[in-house]
């Protein structure tokens, strides 16, 4: 038969769609029924990697975009399914990933009126008022499926949404009564995906091309602030050929991609929760925001006052966040690799002043030399028994080659990360670009199955590793044949909470207690629990002398053997730091 169905999977297949990150239900018959029909009949479909976690299904989903650059599709259980969606919905939203979900309905009909109609008890439970106002708040778009005749448009029109900037998720949903109709599929033949074409990138006008490039020639200090402008890989090449030549810093302000290469002389750092004044910030007399959601913190960090100030983002009026603001004159909806080709092609219609130029050139390297030493003597390798952050960053460093991918949710270890790791490629490293923990587990998943000829490593805190749901994870692991190193900062438990505390009420109740109710000391057992659930190797560290070893097995294991590798990496408590 040829149902909706039918036509909804190739619509995705046709759309670019690989995988179906999928959490099965009695929603789902007739989907069920038309990916059996079609491995009978030969017939390619996306393949289904069985979830059986939600949240791990979307978050494999997102890490797979944000390697491929694709959409890929998450199935998920009525209303149910579409809450244990959870955090995940808002790091999709918040990081600009592509990616469709669909979500069934419980059967409009229950007398038999129609193939599909109610048959057992649930689907008068989970029928709700609202299923798609749910993550409405979260979509770019969302729609119900009513009839298979139009479900190739609606699928794509979806998917124009989804890869359309500022990019996000799309959310589709049909009764089990749409999803069973028999269709012709000569109906279909004459669509075309082709016709469902994402918008066009945005420029800047040729004025602002102009009057933007005489400001950042004329600065005594100028600095580009941005957050995840590389993640299109292209835009980190447009940034290098533009600041290099011109002799302007870049500062990375929440980085959740490769902004410019660390090894870069422009480059100066990175920035995220720091309460001080950043002197980047201090001493810039032209600051372009370019791609970022929050590129300084004003109560403790901002720019001086007389600073001239361009934004250019994908998303500059912050659409989904209630309060936001910077004091930019000029303000710009763009592509941010577009835009810096614009600039890099007007570079010869301005006259530069070579020796200002050189002159800050020379001063932003010497502050990008100092960095580095600062760095190299904070990742030197400890003399006693406790182990650093920094250190094992840096071991785990060692083992990072053109063909790894680093997923950072080191969460109050983020800019260890970022310094320590100190990637020099477009695509090295990611993060979820949201604020919901436990992406690692499920995105790790994900970016194997882009990118299977890349090694990749994924540093997280002890409570994100929790919430990542890392039995279901490493089942997916060893089922899918998507092996990885996951490395546990295990501070024994949240140390955000207490440091949030902290800046509050530095000198309060909770800064003299013991407890506070974050801790999770005795911890689990988390390399095992990965043993168990995936068989993976698993290893605690404890010891300095330890860590270099343990990588080296890990790594090995990884990468011969192609199994996971969990390492429970003991830190410093959180209350000691």
């Amino acid at each position: 038969m040829y149902t909706a169905s039918t036509a909804f999977l190739e619509a995705l297949a046709e759309a670019g769609v690989e995988y179906l990150f999928s959490n099965f239900g009695s929603d789902h018959p007739a989907l069920i029924e038309a990916l059996a029909e079609a491995r009978a009949a030969g017939i390619a479909m996306p393949k289904v990697v069985t979830c059986p976690n939600e949240m791990v299904a979307l978050t494999a989903a997102q890490g797979h975009a944000q390697v491929s650059g694709r959409a890929q599709a998450v199935i998920v259980h009525v209303e149910c399914g579409t809450q244990s969606l959870a955090g995940a919905v808002h790091n999709v939203s918040k990081g600009r990933v592509p990616v469709l979900i669909f979500a069934g309905a419980s059967p409009f009909t229950q007398f038999g009126e129609m193939k599909g109609s109610r048959n057992e008890f649930i689907q008068w439970i989970q029928d709700v008022h609202d299923q798609r106002g749910i993550v409405r708040g979260y979509m770019r778009y969302d729609a119900e499926l009513r009839t298979g005749r139009n479900i190739k448009q609606m699928t794509w029109r979806a998917m124009q949404f989804a890869h359309s900037d500022p990019k996000g998720p799309v959310y589709l949903m049909g009764a089990r009564e749409v999803m069973e109709e028999a269709l012709d599929p000569a109906a279909q033949a004459g669509l075309a995906v082709e016709d469902f074409a994402p918008i066009a990138p945005a420029a800047l006008p040729q004025e602002a091309v102009h009057a933007l490039l005489t400001d950042l020639a004329a600065a005594r200090r100028p600095l580009v602030v941005t957050s995840y402008l590389g993640r299109n890989p292209r835009a980190v090449a447009e940034l290098q050929r533009l600041v290099g030549p011109l002799g302007i810093a870049v500062l990375e302000s929440v980085p959740n991609a490769v902004n410019l290469s660390h090894d870069d002389p422009m480059y100066q750092g990175c920035q995220w929760n720091e309460p001080r004044q950043n002197p980047l910030l201090a001493e810039a007399d032209v600051v372009v925001v370019v791609d970022s959601d929050v590129p300084w913190i004003p109560t403790v960090s901002k720019p001086r006052g007389d600073a001239r100030i361009w934004h250019l983002d994908v998303d500059p009026l912050k659409q989904d966040m209630p309060l936001w603001s910077i004091p930019a004159r000029r303000v710009f909806r763009v592509h941010a690799e577009t835009a810096l080709a614009q600039l890099n092609a007007g570079l010869d219609r301005i006259t530069l002043d070579v020796a200002r130029i050189g002159e800050r050139r020379a001063h932003y390297a010497s502050l990008h030399e100092e960095r580095k030493v600062a760095l190299a003597r904070a990742e030197a390798k400890p003399s006693g028994d406790r182990i650093t952050a920094e250190y094992v960053t840096a071991c785990v460093r060692a083992h990072v080659d053109a063909d790894t991918i680093v997923l950072n949710e080191g969460i109050t270890n983020y800019p260890v990360v970022v310094n320590h790791i100190a990637p020099t490629r477009a695509g090295q490293m990611l993060n979820s670009g949201g604020g919901n923990l436990g992406w690692t587990g499920g995105a790790a998943i994900g970016a194997k199955l882009a990118a299977p000829g890349k090694t990749v490593i994924a540093l997280t805190g002890d409570g994100s590793y929790m919430f990542s749901q890392p039995s279901t994870v490493h089942w997916m692991a060893r089922q899918y044949g998507t092996p990885f190193l996951q490395v546990v900062f295990n501070n024994r438990g949240w140390r955000a909470p207490r440091y949030s505390t902290l800046a509050v009420h530095p000198a309060g109740h909770a800064s003299r207690a013991e407890d506070i109710g974050v801790a999770f000391d005795p911890p689990p057992d988390y390399s095992e629990i990965a043993a168990a659930a995936g068989g993976a190797h698993a290893r605690k560290v404890r010891h300095p002398d330890e860590v270099e070893s343990a990588i080296a097995e890990a790594m090995h294991i990884v990468k011969t053997e192609k199994r996971a590798a969990v390492l429970d990496v003991w830190l410093p408590h959180l209350m000691e730091g």
